[in-house]
């Protein structure tokens, strides 16, 4: 082995056992399962599907420095990249950051080789490189040598008379001698000195990208210009393209219009009080606890019914937001975080609805700061996001509030990160969304939606306009970054859109944590949001205008108890309650007297009774239960005959058919609630009695569904490993690797009979092609087809990926694709054997 290695695989041999647990850290997809040695690791680390998740985890100058290198000569001089990154005048930022992009892109595996020989890996280059189909994020076209690939050689020598160069014997040399022209600056410059202002306002019009635009069956003076000396050169069709030597010469050599080495800076800055940011989050997050609080309450007796396809319906989202006193979107958060916090599910039964949770039974009796750990921890850790309720699927259906196909992965790793770079402010600092916005895309750029937008040049006019982009729509982690902004200050972990302190505690560990060590994060921060919380109160403050004001949150007995006796008027920093003869009625039909209600107020209060409350309690249950209503069809008995005369008269009470059976007994049609309900509309105040004729009371029985865990959040690709994974790893893949490339002594096997077919194990033949493709050499194949035929073939082999060759084949004169698994061996030709 020469001391430049010649593969992938040979570098990574060469890496330490840190800098091989560094790569499978990085990319931890590569460990699924772990492979048998370093050759298995460089085929994986080649694959499509990886380099894909490994080129959307570049931050924006690493990914620009892809680019750079995709355009680049194979292989590229570090001092070409240096060029085309910084551009013939150089600049000291960029030139500085770069050799951390370069060494970014080696940790990753997505370039190797020593510093006067950088190679992209070719699935990245693949991925990268420009085409008629798919413009380069650096809006450069092909080369001339690509462009002029199918033009004639006189069409050729032309070009090179109009642009002033000698003619040659061949089409290679006159590509050659093209190439060179565009990229010699002194005479490139000369030969755009002498063109056409219009020709010039072409060339800037696709300076940036896309370099293709159309021309008509004759083209302008100015467009004929360009091409006569292959400053645009035809891309098939009535299109042309401008030849990335010509692009780069205008560009001054760089790649990029605009490169980023360094990130946008969080600015402006507002600097408030921590204390006052606290406080505003602590507020926020009690207010939170009262919102999901008040959704158990809706649904205590059974919520909405589930719709086939799952989720809840348009309407029953309206009316959840009306109960709420909130908006659609926002009541459509509060759902999917008790769902994802295991308080609210569907019970399964035949006729399906959500209702809350045994374990919201659980939560509701646990102290303000642990409750918030439990809604707190959930929406850290959750891939659902509520922020896509109403949007359309990929089959144009509109996704439903805790229906399917909400969850989305990188979720929880776009809170981490958005939470993280607040937590880089000094504490009371805030900044703009938009700033953490790009801040967040710089870090993670979303490659074609970002770079693109971001590369995209206008639209030429005339005959040469080329394509237009289409229209980008915001990338997903752009969202989700502008929802984790927005749902944090809703649950109290900003403030004023700062960090609170007690959130800084969720920050301390990583989002492939344990789901203990992250329970352990949440409760750190939980106890220092504890002292921030208001201390409940066990009292509240009766007024004459039949109100009690709660001047803060109430004890759960003491709330529980006035939900029964009062109507909620208005919520705010002090609670209103209204005491209504409704409402006392209620409190009656649970089982309270008149005097159990005037102590129980007469306890709590820090004024006096009012007289107008005393009076209203005693009036209503003067009234309460003279009327009993019981189950016949339904029936109705009072003493006092008087009063069923005067409802027989009551015009009202023609809709409950009521008939005298007695002078104290009257038979209904309808069913004793639906009897209860008029009378009581009519301003009665009937009581329900059971067949022994004891009155009924009316107890709130809560409705819960069977015992539910909450939804498992969907993970991101391979949990990220730990370090002994990645040190057992490590060890298994160095042993693969040691007993495949250990020196054996030679085996003199005798030669394969003529017609039978080459024999070598799957490891040899994945190598051999690998080296195959690196050297565009021919190998000789055995291959056995999907009928059990054995045939020999020749083949030079262009690509392997995903357990599969392809390849020309001399055999057949035509490019196919083979299975690995159907090749029983291969062997290498001699030089002249094709």
């Amino acid at each position: 082995m020469t001391d430049t290695p010649r593969t992938l695989a040979e570098e990574l041999r060469t890496r330490t056992d840190s800098g091989l647990a560094g790569l499978l850290r990085a990319r931890p997809d590569l460990l699924s399962p772990v492979p048998g040695d370093v050759t298995q690791l460089a085929t994986r680390a080649g694959t499509r599907a990886s380099v894909v998740r490994a080129v959307e985890r570049l931050d924006r100058f690493a990914l620009q420095t892809a680019e750079a290198l995709a355009v680049a000569p194979d292989p590229c001089p570090y001092e070409t990249l240096g060029g085309l990154m910084g551009g013939d005048a150089g600049d000291g930022t960029v030139a500085a950051e770069l050799p951390r992009a370069v060494a970014a892109l080696r940790a990753q595996a997505l370039v190797w080789g020593p510093d006067d020989r950088l190679r992209l890996v070719r699935t990245a280059r693949e991925l990268l490189t420009p085409s008629a189909t798919h413009p380069s994020p650096t809006g450069l076209g092909p080369t001339v040598a690509e462009a002029a690939a199918g033009m004639s050689p006189g069409r050729l020598q032309e070009i090179l008379a109009t642009a002033g160069l000698p003619a040659t014997h061949d089409p290679v040399t006159a590509v050659a001698a093209l190439t060179g022209l565009f990229c010699d600056r002194a005479r490139m410059a000369a030969l755009l000195d002498a063109a056409p202002a219009e020709s010039v306002a072409v060339l800037d019009k696709l300076l940036w990208g896309p370099p293709y635009g159309g021309v008509t069956d004759r083209p302008a003076g100015h467009l004929q210009w360009l091409l006569d000396r292959g400053l645009l050169l035809p891309a098939g069709g009535r299109n042309v393209v401008l030849p990335r030597e010509a692009a780069l010469h205008l560009r001054a050599g760089r790649a990029h219009r605009t490169p980023e080495p360094l990130p946008p800076v969080l600015s402006p800055v507002t600097e408030r009080d921590p204390q006052l940011v606290d406080n505003a989050a602590a507020s926020q997050a009690f207010t939170a606890l009262a919102t999901v609080e008040e959704l158990l309450k809706e649904w205590d007796l059974g919520g909405p019914a589930v719709l086939r396809a799952g989720g809840m319906s348009v309407r029953d989202l309206k009316r959840t937001a009306t109960a709420l006193d909130t908006t659609e979107q926002l009541a459509a958060f509060w759902l999917e975080l008790a769902y994802g916090a295991g308080l609210i599910a569907s019970d399964g039964e035949a006729d399906e609805r959500y209702a809350a949770t045994p374990a919201a039974e659980d939560w509701l009796q646990l102290p303000d700061h642990e409750r918030w750990a439990v809604i707190a921890g959930a929406w850290l850790s959750a891939t659902r996001t509520p922020g896509l309720v109403g949007t359309a699927d990929a089959k144009g259906r509109a996704l439903a509030a805790l229906g399917p196909n909400l969850d989305r992965s990188p979720a929880p790793e776009v809170r981490h990160r958005a939470l993280a770079l607040l937590a880089s402010l000094p504490p009371g600092t805030s900044v703009p969304p938009a700033a953490v916005l790009a801040r967040l895309r710089w870090e993670r750029p979303l490659r074609g939606a970002a770079a693109g937008a971001h590369e995209a040049g206008p639209a030429a006019p005339g005959s040469a306009a080329p394509g237009s982009p289409a229209p980008v729509e915001p990338d997903l982690r752009s969202r989700l970054a502008q929802w984790t902004l927005d749902e944090a200050e809703l649950l109290g972990v900003t403030g004023r859109g700062a960090l609170a302190g007690h959130a800084r505690a969720l920050l301390d560990t990583e989002p492939s944590a344990t789901p203990a060590e992250r329970t352990a994060a949440v409760s750190r921060a939980a106890a220092l949001l504890a002292p921030l919380l208001p201390e409940p109160l066990d009292h509240v403050l009766l007024q004459a205008d039949l109100t009690a004001v709660a001047p803060g949150p109430l004890r759960r007995p003491l709330a529980e108890a006035l939900d029964v006796l009062a109507d909620v008027e208005s919520k705010g920093g002090a609670t209103v309650y209204r005491f209504t003869p409704a409402s006392v009625r209620r409190a009656l039909d649970a089982g309270r007297s008149a005097a159990e209600l005037q102590e129980f107020l007469g306890a709590h209060s820090r004024t006096p009774v009012p007289q107008p409350l005393a009076y209203l309690i005693d009036d209503v249950a003067r009234r309460h239960g003279q009327l009993r209503i019981g189950a016949a069809a339904a029936y109705l008995r009072c003493d006092d005959d008087a009063l069923l005369s005067e409802i027989l008269a009551d015009r009202r009470s023609a809709a409950l058919r009521l008939r005298r059976l007695a002078p104290t007994v009257l038979a209904a049609q309808t069913a004793p609630d639906q009897l209860l309900d008029g009378l009581r509309a009519m301003g009665y105040a009937p009581a329900a009695e059971s067949a022994t004729g004891d009155v009924l009371i009316a107890r709130t029985d809560s409705y819960r569904t069977a015992p539910r865990t909450a939804p498992t959040p969907v993970p991101e690709g391979p949990p990220a490993p730990d370090d002994t994974l990645l040190a057992a790893a490590v060890r298994a893949i160095r042993a693969g690797d040691l007993a495949a490339t250990a020196e054996r002594k030679p085996v003199h096997a005798p030669a394969p009979a003529p017609g039978a077919l080459p024999r070598t194990t799957s490891a040899e033949t994945l190598a051999t092609m690998q080296a195959a493709v690196l050297t565009s050499s021919a190998l000789w194949i055995g291959y056995v087809n999907a009928d059990g035929a054995a045939s020999q073939r020749v083949i030079a082999p262009v690509r392997v990926e995903g357990g599969f060759v392809t390849a020309y084949d001399h055999t057949s004169d035509e490019v196919r694709t083979y299975p690995l698994h159907r090749i029983t061996g291969v062997a290498e030709l001699a030089d002249d054997a094709v």
